[in-house]
């Protein structure tokens, strides 16, 4: 009988492979950085050599903070080539929240870029070491290597290589063991990572990279180019885009952080062939070449899918999106304690408006407050399961069978599928209204109010009220020309478009609304402005 099966199996293995067969493609494109398989699997080598000489064992968390350059892969493969779990962090958080994290993570090491004016990252993961005890190893990563920085008790990434050769052995880590640690963003209570696995995540590349293969010929994908401009700490950048790039031996571009003008002239200039971005990443890009009357022909030459996840995106938007570039949009869906769960699939018609189908091997599901299953048309939480879920959320056992409930992963998110089983999100449980008992879904009333000429951008939020218990507000931004708009315009519209009982009766006109890391709207921050 067989009682011990040599399974092991390390995502690290992908550039492994490629830099084996084809180690002269180029793999990441950072600024003036080319970085070939070749080259990336031999940086990432002596990452691991170096962990290992630095007494990191296998299992052992460590932490990285830097924005999207070639640093970035290269620490995530040698963290993962060492057996250690990988932990991205925002950067962005500031010392309280940096300390937070490595408490919690139980991180033994830290790499931190060493930041811009501004934003001195590397000082502040400094002053956060001093709350975390536990992080013994601390490494900053220069921004120019001609000339580190002097940051006491820290190592350059130089230092640290030093002595470490290019080749070195992948630990041999079993497929559910915990590759990756992503935290959620604590918009509810703290932030908990979240343990997803090697094989979790080779199957998220696996799938999602499916869902591209109409629009890439398998024998060109060397040359198939997809531009990163979400943060690489998050879920969509980090999975969706990187990982499902590396597993496929394409070329990821990264820059640093999203602007729209550099945006554009990365697509034209490299030729790009797939992005993906949240919505208000579209609307800062579509706004920025009709404002500048750039010409994007050659954009759309090559663009051959845009992809948007981390929030719901207006039809709207998607349209003029789409007719802009002369391309597809597909909307889909994942989260930190899943990486990919559905998307609008090419071998199917996509349906703008929904976030498509659940990827193979996953299994969606709409449950009401008593985790009864609701037929199709009715609105409740959205629950998956299937290769795609998290391992759970470290240190937090209540918090993991809470969301696990019967064997779904309850996503938060309130949604429906219909006839044809593509799913649509209504809104987040926490963005829900409820006015004078009935519930308002922010989501409903933005779509349609982006459909106003006047608006540009729009967010909608509860506010108290003493009568209904909330009232529905609406933050907009104007498009250009429309300055004579005014509030009672747009009230009076919302009047003839929705139930009495749902159009906003406050409109706030601001000239931006405040956007998260991700490229999110931060509607925590309008509730506390008010």
């Amino acid at each position: 009988m067989l009682t011990h099966a040599a399974a092991s199996f390390n995502i690290a293995s992908t550039i492994e492979h490629h830099a084996r067969m084809t180690p002269d493609r180029v793999a990441i494109v950072a600024g003036d950085v080319r970085l070939t398989y070749g080259t990336l699997n031999a940086a990432s080598n002596q990452v691991a050599n170096a962990l290992r000489a630095h007494g990191i064992a296998p299992g052992d968390h460590v932490a990285l903070a830097c924005p999207n350059l070639a640093y970035f892969p290269i620490v995530l493969f040698g963290i993962l080539k060492a057996g250690a779990v990988f932990v991205p962090f925002n950067v962005l958080m500031k010392p309280r929240e940096i300390a937070y994290h490595l408490n919690d993570s139980d991180a033994k090491a830290l790499f931190c870029f060493e930041g811009v004016p501004g934003l001195p990252m590397a000082d502040m993961a400094k002053a956060a070491l001093a709350d975390a005890p536990h992080c013994k190893h601390f490494i900053v990563l220069p921004a120019n290597p001609a000339a580190p920085p002097a940051i006491e008790g820290a190592m350059t990434f130089h230092e640290f290589l030093t002595g470490q050769g290019p080749g070195a052995e992948i630990h041999p880590t079993k497929p559910l063991d915990t590759a990756m640690m992503l935290y959620t963003s604590g918009t509810t209570g703290q932030p908990k990572g979240a343990e997803l696995t090697h094989y979790q995540l080779m199957m998220n590349f696996i799938f999602a990279r499916e869902v591209l293969l109409p629009t890439i010929d398998v024998r060109l994908e060397a040359t198939f180019k997809v531009l990163v401009t979400a943060p690489l700490f998050h879920a969509t950048a980090l999975i969706a885009q990187l990982g499902v790039v590396m597993f496929g031996a394409g070329t990821c571009v990264l820059l640093p952080k999203f602007d729209p003008k550099m945006t554009v002239e990365t697509m034209i200039r490299e030729r790009i062939n797939s992005w993906a971005g949240v919505p208000t990443m579209y609307w800062a890009v579509l706004n920025y070449v009709n404002e500048n009357n750039v010409d994007v022909s050659s954009i759309a030459e090559t663009l051959e899918v845009a992809n948007v996840g981390a929030a719901p995106m207006p039809v709207e938007l998607m349209r003029a999106f789409q007719e802009k570039f002369k391309t597809r949009v597909l909307e889909g869906y994942g989260m930190s304690e899943m990486g990919v769960a559905s998307y609008n699939q090419l071998h199917k018609s996509p349906k703008p408006g929904t976030i498509g189908q659940p990827l193979m091997g996953v299994e969606v599901a709409i449950f009401d407050e008593e985790d009864r299953r609701l037929p199709v048309g009715e609105t409740g939480e959205i629950c998956f399961r299937g290769h795609c879920v998290m391992k759970g959320y470290y240190k937090r056992p209540e918090a993991t069978a809470e969301a696990m409930r019967n064997g779904w992963f309850h996503t938060g998110d309130m949604g429906f599928l219909d006839e044809d089983g593509y799913l649509s999100i209504v809104d987040r449980k926490k963005d829900l209204v409820i006015r004078g008992g009935y519930n308002v879904y922010p989501r409903e009333l933005e779509e349609v109010l982006m459909t106003h000429p006047a608006v540009s951008l729009v967010t909608v939020i509860g506010v108290p009220d003493e009568k209904m218990g909330e009232e529905v507000k609406a933050f907009i931004v104007k498009k250009p020309g429309f300055d004579a708009t005014t509030e009672e315009e747009i009230l009076a519209w919302g009047k003839e478009q929705f139930a009495s009982y749902k159009y906003p009766r406050f409109i706030e006109f601001r000239d931006a609304l405040p956007i998260g890391p991700t490229g999110k709207v931060l509607k925590r921050e309008l509730r506390e402005s008010l």
